[in-house]
């Protein structure tokens, strides 16, 4: 069951629409997704390099390029310390590429996931010293390193942080928060609340962008070198799933530009063996196809691996690289297919269900997937969702959680902090491990603590607007590509109507999992629609609400009563030559 929502922001459309030359319809999705502000709109609907931000506008910036242009001048040994996940890889790679472009003796360090864990550590700033490293600079990680920049400090080490993660707080018994940040020499992160960037959303690899800009400024370097990054950061911005908004939207549109024209080796031996060589690479490459081959590497093996992909000149190494990142997804695919069943088992035969929050142990599950199962348990059940499994200690637990809307995950973990190890993370997902003996207790906690109610674990589908079949012509669809690319904070428009009436439908596919549906519009016309869900779900509300024989009708293409209330997208389906609208079904009751 879910609950469907009209949306419905105020604001002057008619406006809206003769400002940008746009249709009334396509001033409603945009303010719809809150965007509200005229400078914005503009940057949305024609998003340009142009209408990038200063980036001397970001606090301490100038301070942390000073530091890097005066340890250029000087020969000094500089070392990046980046994050294992696409995001950090694409940080890496573009201070790596910047820096290098300025002439510094600059190299990097990855942390491992299993024996490192996320971020900048004291080993690593032991190892630093020990090498005659003399500043460092992280990217996608550090805000929250008080104890490793301390070290550094205090063994003489520079350091300067690039980070796009919330600012660490102590929360006092009335309430109030303390902010704290690390003692580094620059903080560059644009959630500070000192800073008056005007752009919060950027991610990791994009703040590193940002850096590079002004240190080529201040190197005499023309700044449009530095969008021969924007490949990178692109895939970071996708995969890190930041709101495709404002800056964002620019660097991904501009980005997906030079992704699809690349010269980088690595990258198109990545596009080749994933199966999409001579295909338009799009949001959903980057974010299902590409990004999880980059991630895996940082999952399974070490992320040096996808950075030296993308860094290499050697086309057979390059083959080489991205041949092992797509099998090692291939590995994690399966590694997750089987421990999603088994926690899914366990949900099911433990009835928990049922529970406002779903923690699940699941000793044999590999911790590095934890977090994407946590996240698909989540959306089957519509619940949050904490996966737990066996650490290299065995007393302890790891895992990570996945959030609804309603539920601020970190938030209600740093209630038991009592009882956990170490945990971090935001409102709408959370890393943590703690003692094995203890989670039982924490499942506890969290659901006798928590104040959802059951409407708030209802799935909510939010509709743009209310658009009759018949309205749907190829103009419609050609001016809704205008806000591409799509993604998270930029959904695809979602459109809905009453009340449909079923012609005929038929089952395709290998797996015989497509379902086609012949619509007959109010006008009397038809048009394909396609359902890509659970069919056997489908056919037994079909026979729940009109009987078997109705339903059979349907399949036969015999007059029926079948009627279907549809959210829905529209699209152009192209095949042997051959143009026709169709639309794809979200949602059906």
């Amino acid at each position: 069951m879910e609950k469907w929502f009209l949306r419905n922001v105020k604001a002057d459309l008619d406006k809206i629409s003769r400002t940008f030359g746009i249709s009334k319809l396509l001033s409603k999705i945009m303010v719809n997704r809150n965007i509200m502000d005229y400078k914005l709109m503009d940057s949305y609907i024609n998003p340009s390099l142009t209408k990038l931000h200063n980036p001397r506008l970001m606090k301490d910036i100038e301070l942390g390029v000073n530091i890097i242009r005066k340890g250029i001048n000087k020969g000094h040994k500089i070392r990046i310390v980046g994050d294992y996940d696409q995001d950090g890889n694409s940080a890496i790679l573009t201070l790596y590429k910047g820096l290098k472009r300025c002439g510094a003796n600059v190299d990097y360090v990855i942390p491992h996931r299993i024996r490192d864990g996320y971020g900048i550590n004291e080993k690593i700033v032991e190892e630093a010293k020990d090498d005659g490293i003399q500043i460092i600079i992280t990217c996608d990680n550090g805000i929250s390193a008080f104890e490793p920049v301390k070290l550094a400090k205090e063994l003489g080490i520079k350091v300067i942080i690039t980070d796009h993660h919330d600012i660490p707080y102590v929360e006092g018994e009335d309430g109030n928060k303390e902010y704290k940040l690390p003692e580094a020499d620059a903080i560059i992160n644009p959630k500070r609340l000192d800073c008056n960037y005007p752009f919060k959303e950027l991610c990791g690899a994009g703040v590193a962008f940002k850096f590079i800009q002004v240190l080529y400024d201040e190197m005499d370097i023309n700044i449009r070198e530095s969008y021969e990054m924007l490949e990178y950061v692109a895939m970071g911005t996708v995969c890190d799933v930041v709101d495709l908004i404002d800056e964002n939207r620019i660097i991904v549109k501009e980005g997906l530009k030079r992704i699809n024209n690349t010269e980088n080796l690595g990258l198109k031996a990545l596009i080749k063996a994933t199966g999409l060589e001579g295909k338009v690479i799009n949001t959903y490459s980057l974010g299902f196809v590409l990004g999880p081959c980059v991630n895996s590497s940082g999952r399974l093996d070490s992320a040096e691996i996808a950075v030296e992909l993308f860094l290499t000149e050697d086309f057979e190494k390059a083959e080489k690289y991205a041949n092992r990142l797509h099998k090692l997804n291939e590995e994690r695919k399966a590694m997750t297919t089987k421990g999603y069943e088994k926690v899914i088992q366990q949900v099911e035969s433990r009835n928990l269900k049922d529970s406002k929050v779903i923690v699940v142990y699941e000793p044999d599950i590999h911790e590095s997937i934890a977090g994407i199962i946590a996240g698909r348990v989540k959306d089957k059940y519509y619940r949050p969702t904490i996966v737990l499994t066996r650490s290299k200690d065995r007393d302890m637990a790891k895992g990570s959680g996945r959030s609804i809307e309603e539920y601020n995950m970190f938030g209600e973990i740093s209630k038991c902090e009592d009882i956990l190890d170490r945990f971090g993370g935001h409102p709408m997902a959370a890393g943590l491990s703690l003692d094995i003996s203890h989670i039982d207790e924490l499942n506890r906690r969290l659901n006798d603590q928590n104040s959802l109610t059951e409407d708030e674990l209802l799935p909510k589908v939010y509709i743009d607007a209310h658009v009759p079949l018949d309205f749907i012509n190829f103009k419609l669809i050609e001016e809704l590509q205008l806000l591409e690319p799509f993604g998270k904070g930029n959904s695809k428009p979602l459109f809905a109507e009453k009340n449909i009436p079923v012609r005929r439908a038929f089952i395709l596919g290998e797996n015989r999992n497509v379902l086609k549906l012949i619509l007959t519009t109010k006008n009397r016309g038809s048009i394909e629609g396609i359902y890509f869900g659970n069919i056997e779900d489908f056919n037994n509300m079909m026979i729940k609400k009109f009987g078997k024989e109705e339903m059979f009708k349907m399949y036969k293409g015999v007059e029926n009563k079948v009627r279907l209330d549809l959210v829905y997208m529209p699209t152009i389906n192209e095949y042997m030559g051959n143009r026709n609208l169709q639309i794809v079904v979200q949602n059906y009751r």
